[in-house]
């Protein structure tokens, strides 16, 4: 039996909510939070197997709080910088960050992590 580490998903809560022009700005934890909630349900789709999703928060979305399936990090500071930490900090083991901001996904891949856009995860 080969123990397959498990994925590790890094969703960049800002970028992907700001995705989209649904009012976003009005309300910005609250639309965190409806990220974290659908990332609960519906996981990461069209990927199979076992994955352990990070959503990391900064600004006003700090406070959203950790749900079963999705552990929510606020970065104390930028969160580009709290994200590149966290693939640091995984070691072998594979990454997936969600993001469209090019300078992460620079910074990211730079590190061995693989990247997605937020459609990965938004409908």
């Amino acid at each position: 039996m080969t123990d397959t580490p498990v994925l590790l998903v890094i969703v960049d809560a800002a970028n992907v909510v700001g995705s989209v022009p649904d009012g976003w700005w009005r309300d910005r934890r609250g639309a965190a939070e409806r990220l974290r909630d659908r990332l609960a349900t519906e996981g990461l789709p069209e990927r199979s197997g076992p994955v352990e999703i990070v959503m990391v928060v900064e600004g006003a979305a700090r406070g959203v709080a950790s749900v079963p399936g999705v552990r929510v990090v606020a970065a104390p500071g930028s969160g580009d910088d709290r994200m590149v930490e966290l693939v640091g900090e995984a070691g072998d083991r594979p990454v997936l960050v969600v993001t469209a901001d090019r300078e992460l996904r620079r910074r990211v891949t730079a590190l061995g992590a693989d990247v997605a856009g937020p459609r990965t995860v938004r409908p």
